[in-house]
């Protein structure tokens, strides 16, 4: 006969090897601290330069932002150095907010951001807040929709829909509409390999690919004439 406190005993150590094996199960499930890290910065963007270099600013987890990697802001804000300070700015597919809030870090006199979330333009104007800007304005709409409002001209507009949007052409067809300056600057952000038919007027100014993305800055109101030769600049 066993004696019953040995029992018990015995019963308890039983359950907990039984148990054991539904622990190492849970164990397995749980994701690891670099897993977790790696989804955080997969919605995580760094302004490169300005007031808020070095600043890393949350973007809600929606799959079809994706923010222009940081070698083609750099890029791209290279360009408009000579052109960004005192810029009033139109981010019409804000999504991440990354050209926007990078414009007004280098010294943009204002931005306005665009997008159809609702979470996203949550996101914009809590992180406006965070940063103390008041230099910005955010319109929660879709772009053809608020580019059908009374027109403002814009010194720059930067143009990074989702990749699978079609939107491109009517957008630029609608800027023309009064929504830039005599001597705007406009940048686009597509998949490499997407057609670029901007209107006649629009002349390209540079036009580079960094993996899969292509982008392009062009301006209006120079004379025919006034195209940059060896223009296009390809890397990979």
């Amino acid at each position: 006969m066993v004696h019953p406190t040995l029992k018990r005993g015995a019963e308890r150590a039983g359950s907990r090897k039984a148990g054991s094996t539904v622990d190492e199960k849970k164990t397995t499930r749980r994701v690891p601290g670099a897993q977790r890290q790696a989804v955080k910065e997969a919605y995580q963007l760094r302004i490169i330069g300005g007031r808020w270099r070095g600043r890393r600013l949350d973007f809600p987890a929606i799959q079809v932002i994706r923010p222009s990697p940081d070698r083609v802001r750099e890029t791209l804000f290279n360009w408009l150095q000579p052109h960004i300070v005192g810029a009033s700015c139109l981010d019409l597919f804000a999504g991440s907010g990354a050209l926007g809030f990078e414009a007004l870090s280098r010294g943009a006199a204002h931005v306005c951001f665009v997008d159809r979330e609702v979470r996203i333009g949550r996101y914009l104007r809590d992180t406006l807040q965070g940063l103390e800007c008041t230099q910005a304005s955010v319109h929660v709409e879709n772009a053809g929709r608020f580019l059908r409002r009374a027109p403002r001209p814009f010194d720059i507009v930067f143009l990074d829909p989702p990749f699978e949007s079609a939107a491109l052409p009517e957008v630029c067809g609608l800027l023309m509409q009064g929504w830039l300056a005599p001597q705007a600057w406009i940048y686009i952000e597509c998949a490499e390999g997407t057609p670029l038919l901007p209107p006649p007027s629009w002349q390209m100014y540079r036009s580079r690919r960094a993996g899969q993305v292509s982008y392009h800055l062009l301006r209006t109101g120079l004379p025919r004439t006034g195209r940059i030769s060896n223009s296009r600049e390809v890397t990979s």
